[in-house]
């Protein structure tokens, strides 16, 4: 009797492939240059870390020390998942990649999840609080002696919801040394050495940003803390946000970051596939994922909102 050898699509090869494509898609999701990334080990994490790091003092009566806040911000997990199912005989005879699709298609709305939850974040930063009790975009933070301080801006166009491309530069200007001036609760300069951002706008404002960033470059002139290189901005058209008049404007090359990812289960796939009661009665293959992460609000001082008025 011959032997039949199934040559089709395995389970094994759908599985490793989801993982090389969620890799891949990962490292060009723009929620890593965003947030810092945690790992948790129970329901809900508080950081209570959040604020200002003393300043450089003179060693006179003793160490003063900061404790860390009494309070601080929450952030609970909450369980995602994913999941599609396949007719047996169909992926055993996919020739034409249409099942590998599906997969690459999971895979990418798995990684980019985070960018989901981020634009959220961004959506209702106007309304919702952060660490020192304010809205995450406010006018009126304060911490100790920083005095009055805002991340909520305007900045003058002829027609706000569609800004040219010489409004969007003075606009992304104004953006950088407001964020550049941020000073922490003993009235130091927080980021006086920043040089790189990103500018996150909605789709209607891609050609006046792109324009803008590759007509002129960003130099230091108006900033007597910096050193002579140019800044360097990168840009994110965000189809999920909602804006119609305004756009973020984000530090990057800091230490902190304007947003927390927690997460407590990495991306996991579960398989009922080859063997299973699910292909042997229903002939069909099921391919899931499962997740257990959030995300929430970190140093506003990383983020500016400005809005054409």
């Amino acid at each position: 009797m011959a032997v039949v050898v199934d040559t089709g699509l395995t389970s094994r090869a759908i599985i490793g492939r989801f993982y090389r494509r969620l890799e891949e898609f990962a490292k060009s999701a723009w929620w890593t240059k965003l947030a810092l990334h945690f790992e948790s080990t129970q329901e809900s994490e508080t950081y209570r870390w959040l604020g200002m790091v003393p300043q450089v003092r003179e060693w006179t009566g003793g160490r003063k020390v900061k404790p860390l806040r009494s309070s601080g911000v929450t952030i609970v997990n909450k369980v995602w998942e994913s999941t599609i199912r396949v007719d047996a005989d169909e992926q055993r005879r996919d020739k034409t990649g249409q099942i590998m699709v599906r997969v690459n298609e999971m895979a990418r709305r798995v990684a980019t999840h985070p960018n989901k939850l981020l634009t959220t974040l961004l959506l209702n930063g106007e309304s919702s609080v952060c660490y020192d009790g304010q809205y995450f975009f406010d006018t009126d933070h304060s911490e100790g002696a920083s005095g009055t301080q805002s991340n909520d801006i305007t900045c003058d166009a002829t027609t706000p919801t569609a800004p040219t491309d010489t409004e969007m530069y003075e606009a992304i200007v104004k953006g950088i040394a407001q964020v550049i001036g941020f000073k922490d609760d003993e009235s130091e300069p927080m980021n006086e050495s920043a040089r790189e951002f990103l500018v996150m706008v909605p789709m209607s404002f891609l050609s006046s940003t792109l324009i803008a960033l590759s007509s002129k470059t960003i130099d230091n002139a108006g900033n007597p803390l910096a050193g002579p290189e140019p800044y360097r901005v990168t840009w994110v058209a965000n189809p999920r946000l909602t804006w119609t008049e305004k756009f973020a404007l984000f530090l990057t090359d800091g230490q902190t970051r304007p947003f927390i990812f927690q997460e407590e289960l990495p991306v996991q796939v579960q398989a009922l596939a080859e063997g299973s009661e699910l292909a042997i009665n229903e002939n069909q293959h099921q391919y899931g994922v499962k997740a257990i992460h959030e995300a929430g609000y970190g140093f506003w001082q990383d983020a500016c909102l400005v809005t054409f008025t």
